[in-house]
């Protein structure tokens, strides 16, 4: 099947991918438009994953100041190069995550920060829950590790569902950019204020 610029252009448009990246993955989806953006939007997931590892000494400061000013989120989202920093989408990623925080107040930006201690007491809690139902002793661990679950869920920024596309999280959110902008992006420090 030919490929032509329009095909290409609508491609681009839908995925924003490069023009070889759009014509290759219409050629591998024999011009299926529908296809090719999830042909792209996998191999870009992928691309992401290789990707975060990478050393992130750039990015900006994002903040949020919800109507009303009552609300305001500051944050601190890395990447790899100023460049990048600069782009008006990782910018609009910045602001977008801001949003999402004094939305959704979460805790931490990943389960890896939250402290042991604040675990063990919600293990604690969970297990309590879970006896005083009744339930056998073989069933209470996999309430509790499904509640622990649901806590991360809850409190971790990067787990939590994006409130403005509730099927992403915002991890899932950000690796769409890192697979749009080619670079590894992190979500560093952030604090939520409140009157």
């Amino acid at each position: 099947m030919e490929i032509t610029a329009t095909m290409v252009k609508e491609l681009r448009s839908r995925s924003g991918a490069g023009i070889m990246e759009c014509k290759s993955a219409l050629q591998e989806t024999e011009g299926a438009v529908e296809d090719a953006v999830l042909f792209l939007r996998k191999k870009g997931l992928a691309t992401a994953d290789k990707k975060i590892g990478r050393q992130t000494a750039e990015g900006k400061i994002g903040f949020y100041i919800h109507p009303g000013s009552k609300i305001g989120v500051l944050l601190t989202l890395h990447c790899e190069t100023d460049f990048v920093a600069n782009t008006a989408d990782f910018q609009e990623l910045a602001k977008d995550i801001a949003m999402h925080i004094a939305a959704a107040k979460p805790r931490f930006a990943a389960r890896e920060e939250v402290a042991e201690e604040i675990l063990e007491k919600e293990r604690e809690i969970y297990s309590h829950q879970a006896q005083a139902t009744g339930k056998p002793e073989n069933i209470i661990g996999k309430i509790v590790a499904g509640k622990m679950e649901k806590f991360y869920e809850e409190n971790c920024v990067l787990e939590q569902a994006f409130v403005k596309d509730t099927n992403l999280t915002v991890g899932d959110l950000i690796k769409q950019k890192i697979a749009l902008l080619g670079e590894n992006i992190n979500l560093g420090k952030f604090a939520r204020f409140e009157i």
